[in-house]
């Protein structure tokens, strides 16, 4: 299968979205979602500002978000890669439209890419106007998550090099479905986590505070409809609350684990032996992040990395669900057999 034009450009915004995510993770963790109390500036400048005339106006405009520097440069630097690639992604919307008479080439993908990141836009914007209220930074969270998966599909799509694989099961095709359908939940739970700053709610593993069912408040630590209060920075739960929803991230974890090693074992058996390895690495090194994250602490690096785990998982999912899409009448690829005819190429062939 030939190559499509613009896959090289889509393929440099999948990688920039993943580095966004990052940058918005460290964003988080660092505890500089406020870094910047305005949007899309900071403190009325376009960058933080750092001559001490300009920090003077900065106090006076904003006098009760007192400037942290550092927390506003990685802020900043989260607004200018996540604006770059908005500006990347409406160059892919502009080329799918002047392309769209040409066959096989997407349209309606690349223009959904686009009116999410504008809604991301918007989100990242009510991040910092609702004081990272956790609605709104889990819901952007997810829309990070969601932009970097369709960037990656269209890569795929783009790319011509991964067909449907033919003669698979719909219980396979099923499976794989449920388990990305779980994994973005899981996701989300993560998200809810971060934002609600109940990573550390147990720092003893298998236990949580030494008990294997602690004291857990779930109707505060899952209250969605939650008033906007004045500033969300730290989080406004008691302890109870947070451990049921940092217990309930540890049991989404273990049902993923075992819908995952699932997966990996029907694909394997299914003969897509490589799919299933790479699955069964993802999720070894997510949980070894997960665990080092209770077991440490949750060091910085470790807990950046464990949302780079979290979108490289969900990226695999993404491809396991595209090979294993079903197949259309007639994009079987052909190959010649042994007498000469024109033949369905082997499964083998279609690569694992």
């Amino acid at each position: 299968m030939l190559r499509k034009p613009g896959f090289r450009f889509a393929l440099c915004a999948t990688v920039l979205a993943f580095l966004v995510v990052l940058l918005g993770a460290y964003t988080r963790l660092t505890h500089a979602g406020l870094g910047c109390p305005d949007w899309p500036g900071c403190y009325g400048f376009l960058g933080v500002p750092m001559s001490e005339a300009k920090q003077a106006l900065a106090e006076a405009r904003f006098p009760e978000a007192p400037l942290e520097v550092v927390k506003g440069w990685n802020e900043m630097v989260h607004r200018y890669f996540a604006g770059t690639l908005g500006l990347l992604i409406l160059g892919l919307a502009v080329q799918a439209l002047r392309r769209r008479g040409e066959p096989g080439q997407p349209l309606r993908l690349p223009l959904l890419i686009l009116g999410l990141v504008i809604l991301q836009a918007a989100f990242g914007m009510w991040t910092v106007t609702l004081k990272l209220w956790p609605q709104v930074v889990t819901a952007h969270l997810l829309g990070g998550f969601a932009t970097l998966a369709l960037l990656f599909l269209l890569s795929l799509r783009l790319s011509g090099a991964f067909p449907a694989l033919p003669a698979l099961s719909g219980r396979l095709r099923g499976l794989a479905g449920a388990a990305l359908a779980l994994l973005v939940g899981q996701i989300a739970l993560g998200g809810w986590v971060s934002s609600n700053y109940a990573a550390v709610a147990c720092v003893d593993l298998p236990t949580c505070h030494g008990q294997w069912w602690p004291a857990m408040d779930f109707a505060n630590g899952f209250h969605l409809t939650q008033q906007i209060g004045p500033n969300y920075l730290g989080g406004q739960l008691d302890s109870d609350a947070r451990t049921a929803i940092h217990m309930s991230h540890r049991l989404g974890a273990l049902l993923v684990t075992l819908i995952l090693l699932l997966l990996a074992w029907r694909l394997r058996a299914a003969g897509l032996g490589r799919l299933a390895a790479l699955l069964v690495l993802a999720l070894a090194v997510q949980i070894g992040l997960g665990l080092s994250n209770v077991l440490l602490h949750l060091p910085l690096p470790v807990a950046v990395a464990h949302n780079g785990g979290g979108a490289a998982l969900l990226l695999v999912l993404v491809l396991i669900n595209y090979r294993l899409r079903p197949v259309r009448a007639g994009a079987l690829r052909e190959s010649p057999d042994s007498h000469g005819t024109l033949a369905p190429a082997p499964l083998a062939s279609a690569g694992k």
